[in-house]
């Protein structure tokens, strides 16, 4: 048997069992931040989570068969665990990339609703003060009239 059908099976097997590895593992545990980033509301926090991880497995399993192909014809062990260990590589980094990605995006979010919750006031007003008069015709703010 060839190498290289060696090889390319052996980069199919670890690639989508790795991908599918990362995207169970995100999901998991990215569920309490997404929680955190959509304040408390649990059913989107759910429903975003489905989607990136479908989002996820489409770019990762893509990138996977786009770079399947090996320009080399594969003769021997030691041009199999090369050429193996590139691809892998290439594939581990991508799915870094993607999860600093998400992770990026997700906290500019949740940044942004940090600071809008910090803008309201953490308790309403509780009555007016009424606005001095400006000009020269108003008294000194001082409260001592014509001196």
């Amino acid at each position: 048997m060839d190498l290289t059908v060696v090889t390319y099976v052996a980069y199919l097997l670890i690639s989508v069992g790795l991908t599918v590895w990362v995207a169970r593992t995100l999901s998991k545990n990215g569920r309490i931040f997404l929680a955190d980033v959509l304040k408390g509301n649990e059913k989107l926090a759910e429903a975003v989570n489905h989607l990136l991880v479908v989002g996820f497995y489409l770019v990762n399993l893509g990138f996977v068969a786009l770079y399947l192909k090996t320009a080399d014809a594969i003769d021997e062990a030691r041009g199999l665990l090369e050429a193996l260990s590139v691809k892998v590589g290439v594939v581990l980094l991508v799915l870094g990339v993607m999860h600093l990605g998400n992770v990026y995006v997700l906290n500019k979010i949740r940044r942004r609703g940090v600071m809008e919750d910090r803008q309201t006031p953490p308790v309403g007003p509780q009555g007016w003060t009424r606005q001095a008069p400006e000009g020269p015709w108003a008294p000194p703010a001082t409260g001592t009239a014509g001196v």
